[in-house]
Order: C-alpha cells, then sequence, then structure tokens
C-alpha cells in the first residue's frame, strides 16, 4: 500500500510542481524545459517540503531521489512535453478505492474528496481558502451533496481549479454505489422573482435591478430590490415562528411574531441597504477578485416599519450592568447549512441600544409584510451598516462580550490592503466591515448609449449615499472625463425638488440626482463621471487601483460612464 500511495502522490508532486513555476507547461518549449524541471527539483528537495513529503509517506532518501531523477531527466522530457495533451490522455491515473478515500479526512492525513468519479488531493487548497472549514465537510467522501447547497461553486472556473488536484479515478463499484445517492434540491422552494431582475447566481439566489429602472423611484419597488442569499431561503411558519433573545440578566426572553407586534411600539424609517460587494464587477476589471460579479444594482431604498432592537433589549434586561462588559449583539438567523449552522452576523452593541442607531426587528418593508427573499417574517436593519449584518430571517439575539463567530463576520466581509492576495491575507488583521463609505453611480444613460446630436442636452441620473448616517451633500458631475464639473440636483424623496435634511448623523437613506448639460460641441465621445461627497466631506477615490482588495468589497471608485454621439446625417 505504501508503494502504491507514493506512485500515486508522485504524480501529484509533479502536478504541483507546474503550479509553482510561472511557466504554465503548456507555453513551455523544449529549451526550457530543463530548466524549469531542475527549478522543480530544487524546490523538491527544499527543507520547506520536508512536512508535505512525511505527510504523503516519502522518507528523506526517496525524496532526493525523484529530486535527482526529475533534474537529470529533463532532457527526455523535453520531446514530449510539447505533446502534454496526448501524454496525459495516454498515461490513466491509478484507480483508488472509496475505502482508502475515506481514510484522508483531515489536514494531518490529507484531504481527499470524490468528484463524478474522480478523485481529488484537496490538502494544499483547503489550507488557504477562506471556506476552508465549509470544505472539509466533503473530506473523504463525495462533494456533489454540498455543492447542491453551495451550488455557487459549481461553475467552470471552480472545475478548472479542482482539475489541478485530480490524483485518481473511483473504482468502478464503488462509484456505482455513489450514483445511488439521489439529493433533494434545498432550493426547490425558494420563491419566484421577478424575470427583470439581472441574476448573478441561481442557487443561491442573487440578482439585482436593471441599472435603467434602478433609480426610478425615491423607494425602490420590493419586486426590484436586490436579492442577496447566501443560502436557501427557509420556509417559515408565522404562527410558529419563535424570536429567541440570550445572554441577559432575566434569561431567554421568546417571543412570537405576534408578541413583537403587539408589545412593542412600531417604528418606521427609509433606510438603504448596499451589499459590500456592490460594484465589484468594475473592480474586477483593474485586477481580478473573487465574488459575485455584481454590478451597480446591488443596493436599494426601502420603508422599513417593526419594533426597536433597543425595547426588546430593554424588556430582555439590559441594563448599566450589562453595560459593563456587552460589546456586541449577534444575530443568527433561520437559513441554515447542511451541518445545521445558521448564517450568522453581529454589530456593535452601541449602535443596537442607541435611541438614534434606528435598529429595527422588522417585519414590514414598503408598508407590506417583508417577503421571502428579503427575510419574512422578521429581518434586522441595521440602518447605515453593510448589507450582511442585516440578517434575514432572524431566529437569535444573543447579547454577548465577543462578535459573531459566524464564518461571514471572521472570515468574510472584511477590507484588505492592496498587497495582500490569497497566499498572504490573515482573517485576523482586519476588523469585519460595519459602515460604508460613500457611493454614488450613473444610472442613466446606460454604458455604450448613443446620443443623438440633435438634442443638444444630456440629462444624467443616479444615485449616492453614505454609511453611518451621513448624509450626501453634493454629487460632482462632469462629461469630460472629470477635466471640468458641475453640481447635480440632489432629492431627498419622490417629491419635486425636496432637498430635506434628516436629523444630523441618521441620513439612512440614498438621494436621487439628476443634471441635464448641454451637449460639447463637436464631441463624438463623452465620458461621464460622478462622485459624491458626504457632510464629513469623505468623497470616492478616482480609481479602483488603490482600493482593490482580494473579495472587491468596498468598491466606490468614481463611476464612469462612455456614450457616443450621433450625428443628424449618420443615419442617412
Amino acid at each position: 500500500m505504501k508503494t502504491y500511495l507514493q506512485n500515486v502522490n508522485a504524480m501529484l508532486l509533479l502536478r504541483r510542481c507546474h503550479r509553482l513555476n510561472p511557466i504554465g507547461p503548456l507555453s513551455i518549449d523544449r529549451n526550457q524545459v530543463a530548466p524549469v524541471v531542475a527549478s522543480c527539483a530544487v524546490r523538491l528537495c527544499s527543507s520547506s517540503n520536508d512536512q508535505r513529503f512525511h505527510q504523503y509517506g516519502f522518507s528523506a532518501s526517496w525524496r532526493h531521489v525523484l529530486a535527482g531523477l526529475l533534474a537529470g531527466t529533463g532532457a527526455v522530457l523535453a520531446y514530449g512535453l510539447h505533446r502534454h495533451k496526448a501524454i496525459e490522455k495516454s498515461s490513466p491515473l491509478p484507480i483508488i478505492s472509496q475505502e482508502e478515500v475515506t481514510r484522508h479526512r483531515s489536514l494531518k492525513d490529507g484531504v481527499w474528496v470524490t468528484y463524478q468519479g474522480g478523485v481529488y488531493d484537496i490538502t494544499e487548497f483547503v489550507s488557504i481558502h477562506p471556506g476552508g472549514e465549509k470544505i472539509m465537510m466533503a473530506a473523504g467522501g463525495a462533494i456533489e451533496p454540498f455543492w447542491s447547497l453551495y451550488a455557487v461553486h459549481n461553475q467552470e472556473h471552480v472545475l478548472e481549479i479542482l482539475s489541478e488536484y485530480k490524483i485518481g479515478e473511483l473504482k468502478a463499484e464503488d462509484l456505482k454505489k455513489q450514483s445511488t445517492f439521489k439529493s433533494s434540491d434545498p432550493y426547490s422552494s425558494d420563491p419566484e422573482r421577478h424575470p427583470a431582475l439581472r441574476t448573478n447566481s441561481l442557487k443561491p439566489f442573487n440578482a439585482e435591478p436593471p441599472p435603467e429602472i434602478l433609480a426610478d423611484s425615491y423607494i425602490t419597488p420590493t419586486a426590484f430590490f436586490f436579492k442577496r442569499n447566501h443560502l436557501p431561503v427557509p420556509q417559515v411558519d408565522p404562527d410558529l415562528y419563535r424570536l429567541h433573545v440570550e445572554g441577559l440578566p432575566r434569561g431567554v426572553l421568546t417571543l412570537s411574531l405576534e408578541e413583537l407586534k403587539t408589545r412593542f411600539p412600531k417604528h418606521t424609517i427609509t433606510a438603504t441597504l448596499q451589499c459590500a460587494g456592490n460594484r465589484r464587477s468594475e473592480m474586477n476589471k483593474t485586477r481580478q477578485v473573487k465574488g459575485l460579479n455584481w454590478g451597480f444594482g446591488a443596493i436599494g431604498n426601502a420603508t422599513w416599519s417593526g419594533a426597536k432592537l433597543r425595547d426588546v433589549l430593554l424588556a430582555a434586561g439590559y441594563g448599566p450592568d450589562v453595560a459593563q462588559w456587552a460589546r456586541h449583539v449577534q444575530f443568527e438567523g433561520l437559513d441554515k447549512e447542511i451541518t445545521g449552522s445558521a448564517y450568522g452576523a453581529s454589530i456593535p452593541i452601541n449602535k443596537a441600544v442607541s435611541e438614534e442607531g434606528d435598529v429595527l426587528l422588522a417585519y414590514e418593508m414598503n408598508g407590506k409584510d417583508i417577503p421571502a427573499d428579503h427575510g419574512f417574517p422578521i429581518r434586522v436593519v441595521v440602518p447605515g451598516v453593510v448589507g450582511t449584518r442585516n440578517v434575514k430571517w432572524l431566529g437569535k439575539i444573543v447579547v454577548s462580550a465577543q462578535e459573531s463567530s459566524s464564518h461571514w463576520q471572521q472570515k468574510d466581509y472584511k477590507g484588505f490592503a492592496p498587497g495582500i492576495d490569497w497566499d498572504t491575507v490573515d482573517y485576523k488583521s482586519a476588523p469585519a466591515i460595519q459602515e460604508l463609505p460613500v457611493q454614488s453611480a450613473i444610472t442613466t444613460p446606460a454604458e455604450g448609449s448613443v446620443i443623438d446630436r440633435s438634442e443638444e442636452m444630456l440629462t444624467v441620473k443616479g444615485y449616492a449615499w453614505s454609511g453611518g448616517g451621513r448624509e450626501v451633500i453634493r454629487v460632482d458631475v462632469s462629461v469630460d472625463g472629470g477635466k471640468t464639473w458641475k453640481e447635480a440636483k440632489l432629492k431627498s424623496s419622490d417629491k419635486e425638488g425636496d432637498q430635506t435634511s434628516p436629523p444630523l448623523g441618521r441620513a439612512w437613506a440614498w438621494k436621487l440626482w439628476e443634471i441635464t448639460v448641454p451637449l460639447p460641441p463637436e464631441a463624438q465621445e463623452l465620458e461621464l463621471i460622478c462622485k459624491a461627497v458626504d457632510n464629513s466631506y469623505n468623497t470616492q477615490p478616482d480609481t479602483f487601483g488603490p482600493i482593490w482588495n482580494v473579495r472587491g468589497l468596498l468598491s466606490n471608485a468614481w463611476h464612469r460612464v462612455k456614450v457616443k454621439i450621433s450625428e443628424d446625417d449618420d443615419e442617412e
């Protein structure tokens, strides 16, 4: 068995060598092969690989033999490497039993999984992937049942990454046993969605409205409000629903939906929610990031009604004694992973209990019961704070000295420096995102639009918003690529000319803006730009380079749209 494993893992190490070199195997010509292979041999001999070799059962002497073979056979490989694909097809991978796969379920023993009859050693990948603990759920078995839940990963580029870790084929009889597994689709009960939404992923469902309708009205119609789900939408019976409040002196407070509606005063606020990944697609053009390719529609403005979180916490026993030790309020949703753990997040206690914080346990959206996609029957609305903390389908509240231990609080939704990549990221080095930076975007005209010269005037529209309750006080617009600027008119509601200012520090809602300018004479193409300024005089950076980060979050550089101008005689 040891010799068998050595053969399997020798192939794996050879594949890894190709990944260690900046030159891909298919791009190396015959004259390049020897130095590349020699370089691989040196890497294999290095002390940093000792642990990996012992992990796969190689002795130090065997390691040097392999390195020597690699260095000495460069000339032989030179001839055949340019026929890499043909060689790979003619060299079948070993057959591995399910029993052997099952033995590899930890980082110590190696992490092996199967997918569509292939066997993959993903030990190396798990150690650098931010969701490694979730991947470990599939260790030693088939990955298909887990991808039925985390279906967003079942994409071509992910499969390409997986293919690099293939080490063998599953025994035919074991594959036949696997094929009897029938997984029910956990997304089969998801609600219907408006067909006009632009879908970024189906399972879980994530979508945004078409840009041209995003700023049509101050209050975003519920059907067009962006959908951001991490897991299947849970089905909740409102009559059986219970909210549990824990961590306070009076013990657990349990509230039904009816009690939330009748025991506590109903409050209403208008607040904008924005996903941390809004406008990620633009940052992705600067340098590739990982995440859903959101346009600028992962934002919406709605009227929310419900009980204040502050009132509920006071009823559960929050007081001066608790304030001495409590630092966070944790939220858990009723949407759960395959292990049964719930989606979770937390906010600072000061935001939760502040009179001016306006945090709601909302049961209405735009005057009606919150729909399933937005958290029925109860969701947290934390105005001024990133969307991911506005937990939907709320099931539990915990007052704690620690923030949530959830994956989405600890290993996602954090901002890092532009020089940090997936090999160097340390999630403990950055705080979880709470308040978002100032933001704006052009919704009309659309990128690539053609403007008729005969119209003489051009109207540009968009939205602007800032986190933390900071009011947008100005939006600057340029039609010549930033050489000159004009100030747009702001709207604080759907009433024409309404520029009402909210109380200081409680500007939870976006502002729509509009400007009409003459078409520049002789210009054939215009680069439109907008940038917003809030009442702390924060403004947007001009480019994405300085704010680039591996997850593509906090993407708020100047929004740029290019349009063309057609002359009157173009159509003749």
